[in-house]
């Protein structure tokens, strides 16, 4: 028997002390009640057999005495908590990994899957031995450990009720070597994996994870794997015409059997179209909207069946998108005088420009594109993202390199926004240079040299703010005669003023965000979908938060409301079908075992209900007069 609560020297002393007072309080006299009586001989009879009751009063405050010496013994021996050195050496030492993805949502199992398998930890936990002891991790896009390693079984169930499901995947990897580092050189180690399996193979960038001694059990929820969902999403506006706007979306039939969806797009909560599908077994259809209008900011698009009814997953049946604000953006022309470059920057009419001579720069205000014609002046601020046209001098960002003539554009980056629908290899151009590339710059366009590729479009930063970079004066070409020159330039700016809004329309759920922070700010109020609120920290203009809910996101600072979408675009999570086994190192997961609920062997438990009993014992015999 070995004590695993108090150590033996501290209860000594305790039960020592504690022994002594009450022996003390036993040894001082009684003081005996005066009462006065009307006739003194009536109680000479009672006096003399004051001799032949002593004994029994004595015996009585005895037993008393040890009585309370039990009680405190049984109390003592509780703190202590008392167990079978072999029942310490067999305890289980159990990791519960229960999984909290998107797939969890499913309600083929009554109400939803999670809260299935919510059921099922809380009856391992109770049926807990009193060496076992248990820790609960939800697993999702990271694993969270939700109680200590303990036998204690309210610990555990508190611990269950903070599982929260997450539009997320399961990082089933990570969770595995966090339950290893926790079990290493544990008595008797194992892993129990409750999930449906649609958990992915045991590896990561680090390689297989091997669990060695380590046993590895599973608990499988789920029967049904029906399921349609919309895995991907987007958006966005016509450059030349912002109040129009496109949508790219697919629809993934994630089961064996052929079906027919109704797909509806809302805009600002009304609806702008609804499409009947049929999609064959395991289908993925794209399916592209063009020229749509009546949405000014967000858009959602939505899934079910066509008789009505929801699918097994309604996690995946909604998708979220945000247009990018229509705004005027407003441009600075630093220019002589150049009847090409303003003419070609009257075909946007949500463009605001001003131009301003080099001397004069900068013009009043905050722009968020300034472009520099020439000989650029030191860059200033408040001028925003710059295009630079022929850029030297001291005022040029850019370095350049050799001079070139008669030359042209023999190769670009044909997927990059700045030359997006734009074909090049007819241009000519007298007189430019190349431009030198530094470290974290993008060359957009070159010309072939004898073979060696010039740099004459570059995109890159500069102290923190976008910079692009044209080898030459337009006036220099016959790319001022061309479509491709106000394509350009109408390119450059929707790249500038865009990037944000682009990269904020639709995150997708279980990556890590950075979200674009207003300059200053140290922090971001992020309210969620679900209406919680949560403050991320601001670091480098990004604040950088895990994100795990699908729907749209306001985040505040400095009391400027911007907002943000995010999307389940997880075709593995959509595939709800339960997986028939969990395989980890080349090895099957067993079957869950030796989890019964019954007594528990805790001596500390039977110790306090003797205690309770000794208690009420003693309570008993007081009021009946008998130790007192």
């Amino acid at each position: 028997m070995q004590l695993t609560g108090l150590p033996l020297q501290q209860l000594l002393l305790a039960g020592g002390l504690a022994a002594a007072f009450t022996v003390a309080l036993y040894i001082l006299k009684m003081r005996r009640r005066a009462v006065a009586v009307p006739f003194a001989p009536l109680w000479r009879r009672v006096l003399k057999d004051q001799d032949a009751t002593s004994l029994f009063s004595q015996l009585k405050r005895l037993l008393s005495l040890l009585l309370q010496l039990a009680l405190l013994t049984l109390l003592l021996l509780a703190l202590g908590d008392p167990r079978p050195a072999a029942a310490l050496l067999e305890g289980r030492s159990v990791v519960v990994l229960l999984d909290a993805s998107a797939s969890m949502q499913a309600t083929d199992a009554a109400p939803t899957r999670l809260d299935a398998a919510r059921e099922k930890v809380r009856g391992l936990a109770r049926g807990l031995s009193g060496a076992d002891r248990m820790l609960i991790a939800q697993m999702d896009a990271v694993v969270t450990p939700l109680s200590t390693l303990t036998g204690e079984v309210s610990d555990l169930e508190a611990a269950l009720t903070q599982v929260r499901p997450t539009d997320t995947r399961a990082d089933f990897p990570r969770a595995l070597r966090f339950a290893a580092d926790t079990l290493r050189g544990a008595s008797k180690p194992e892993i129990i994996v409750v999930s449906d399996g649609a958990l992915g193979p045991a590896h990561d960038a680090l390689g297989d994870v091997h669990l060695g001694d380590i046993k590895l059990s599973a608990i499988r929820v789920g029967e049904r794997g029906k399921n349609v969902a919309i895995s991907n999403f987007s958006v966005r506006r016509y450059p030349l015409d912002k109040s129009r706007y496109e949508v790219m979306l697919e629809v993934t039939n994630t089961h064996d059997e052929p079906t027919e969806v109704e797909l509806s797009l809302l805009g600002d909560g009304d609806l702008v179209d609804v499409t009947r599908l049929k999609l064959a077994p395991r289908e993925r259809l794209p399916r592209f909207y063009p020229n749509l209008s009546g949405a000014s900011r967000t858009l959602e698009a939505r899934l079910r069946n066509a008789d009505g009814s929801r699918d097994d997953l309604p996690a995946d049946d909604r998708a979220f998108a945000l247009l990018p604000e229509r705004r005027r953006v407003r441009v600075q022309c630093v220019t002589r005088g150049n009847t090409y470059l303003e003419a070609a920057l009257l075909l946007d009419e949500y463009l605001d420009v001003t131009t301003v001579d080099p001397a004069r720069y900068p013009a009043a205000g905050s722009f968020d594109v300034t472009i520099f014609d020439g000989a650029p002046p030191r860059y200033a601020e408040n001028s925003g993202a710059a295009l630079y046209l022929d850029p030297s001098g001291d005022g040029s960002p850019f370095k350049t390199g050799k001079e070139l003539s008669d030359y042209g554009f023999d190769g670009w980056e044909k997927k990059h926004p700045l030359v997006r629908w734009l074909v090049l290899d007819a241009i000519g151009v007298a007189r430019g240079r190349e431009l030198l590339a530094e470290e974290g710059d993008k060359v957009v366009a070159w010309s072939d040299d004898g073979g060696k590729k010039r740099p004459i479009l570059l995109s890159g930063r500069r102290d923190g703010h976008r910079v692009v970079g044209l080898g030459f004066d337009p006036r220099e070409s016959d790319i001022v005669l061309r479509i491709a020159w106000p394509l350009l330039l109408l390119n450059t700016i929707n790249d500038f003023v865009e990037e944000d809004a682009r990269y904020l329309s639709s995150f997708r759920t279980g990556d890590v965000w950075k979200i674009p922070a207003p300059t200053g700010a140290t922090a971001l109020q992020v309210e969620g979908p679900d209406g919680l609120s949560r403050e991320v920290p601001v670091h480098d203009g990004r604040a950088v938060m895990l994100g795990q809910r699908a729907g749209f996101y306001k985040a505040t600072a400095g009391g400027v409301d911007f907002h943000f979408a995010a999307n389940l675009s997880d075709v593995g999570e959509s595939t709800i079908a339960p997986a028939p086994e969990i395989k980890v190192d080349s090895r099957a997961a067993g079957e869950v075992a030796g989890f019964t609920v019954g007594v528990r062997r805790e001596l500390w438990i039977y110790l306090l209900a003797a205690a309770v009993l000794i208690s009420t014992i003693e309570w008993l015999t007081y009021h009946r007069r008998l130790t007192v």
